[in-house]
């Protein structure tokens, strides 16, 4: 049966769409840092862990990902070696409709060159 496989490729604290809390999400979107690795993720789909913020050290993101991974804002999913990181946008979508969109759209204004 496909969820052993399924479970297997994913690390604990993945919450359930309905358990996805607004707090929670805020908090790991509070981070600027956490904040670039959203919008990379947003940009490019899903990536492994080590590739979205290069220059930031491996312990650094490994705590990074797991607020992010605990909130519900990301899934962390097993693939090789290595995990993939990807955005949540469902589950996000329809807990808190508009959320997401309205935090990438303000990350992308606040990154176009001003007049």
């Amino acid at each position: 049966m496909n969820t052993r496989i399924f479970s297997q490729n994913l690390p604990a604290n993945h919450p359930a769409r309905e358990q996805i809390r607004l707090e929670n999400v805020l908090v790991a979107l509070g981070n600027p840092l956490r904040l670039a690795a959203v919008r990379m993720i947003a940009e490019g789909g899903p990536h492994p862990c080590c590739a979205v913020l290069p220059g930031v050290p491996k312990s650094t993101m490994t705590h990074h990902w797991r607020i992010l991974r605990d909130s519900g804002v990301v899934w962390q999913i097993r693939h090789g070696r290595e995990y993939q990181l990807s955005l949540r946008r469902e589950d996000l979508d329809a807990r808190f409709p508009g959320l997401l969109a309205s935090v990438l759209a303000a990350l992308a204004e606040d990154a176009a060159p001003q007049d």
